[in-house]
């Protein structure tokens, strides 16, 4: 049952969201125009988030297993149970990267604006929109563009939430591209917001991230896509 402290926090959360995406929509707007200010819109991202974040007493704290490359792409993979996932990865990436989601986030009055420009929507039931999805982000990935992707290609029902099966698509692009995946594991920021808050409620708190050393997929071949997928998955539910 949710108390009227997590009620209340929930509905200011999603209330303050909304007043800072519409005061930041011109610069969003804007900066979303051109590929070339992509980098731009993403710093954009992470000021928004940030501030958000704070100003509903969520602070986010990462331990790496090793030192990234800020020159490097990397195609990241992580667990997804929260909103806030998102700006988990404006924070941590860095210069020009996109999302991969599903495609009802072309409905969200929020997230809509990215995933018509920056960002690659994907109906995962469609092998049509699958294909167009991975073509996009494979020619991003060749033009120096990260790639952040959930893997479980959708958010779990359970409460707390268990680490899904992964798709075979990012970790096939990552050996087609030669590209080093970074895995993710996102510890606890379902506790502060789940999905979208409205079962069980927002509260503030610190949100633990744990970011893996980067796994290099330059001796792999597309025969190894399952091997892969299944040491991204261990690594990931390791630190859960």
């Amino acid at each position: 049952m949710i108390t009227f402290f997590k009620r209340a926090h929930r509905i200011y959360s999603v209330g303050l969201i909304l007043l800072l995406s519409a005061l930041f929509y011109p610069l969003f707007y804007w900066a979303s125009r051109k590929p070339a200010r992509y980098g731009v819109l993403n710093r954009l991202r992470k000021i928004n988030g940030l501030l958000w974040t704070s100003l509903i007493g969520v602070f986010f704290k990462f331990k790496f297993a090793a030192p990234l490359d800020d020159h490097q792409t990397y195609i990241y993979c992580a667990n997804h149970a929260s909103t806030l996932d998102i700006i988990v990865f404006c924070c941590l990436a860095k210069g020009r990267f996109h999302f991969m989601g599903k495609d009802e986030l072309l409905k969200n009055p929020v997230l809509k604006l990215f995933f018509k420009t920056i960002d690659i929507p994907v109906n995962r039931d469609s092998k049509m929109s699958s294909f167009r999805a991975f073509k996009r982000a494979s020619e991003n990935l060749e033009n120096g563009m990260g790639l952040i992707i959930f893997p479980e290609g959708k958010i779990s029902d359970e409460y707390p939430p268990k680490l899904q099966d992964f798709k075979n698509g990012p970790f096939r692009l990552a050996i087609e591209k030669q590209i080093p995946i970074i895995p993710v594991s996102i510890q606890d920021v379902w506790k502060r917001m789940w999905d979208d808050g409205a079962a069980y409620g927002t509260s503030p708190g610190l949100c633990h991230i744990y970011v893996h050393e980067p796994v290099l997929t330059t001796d792999l071949t597309i025969d190894d896509t399952d091997r892969l997928k299944d040491r991204i998955f261990d690594l990931i539910n390791s630190k859960l």
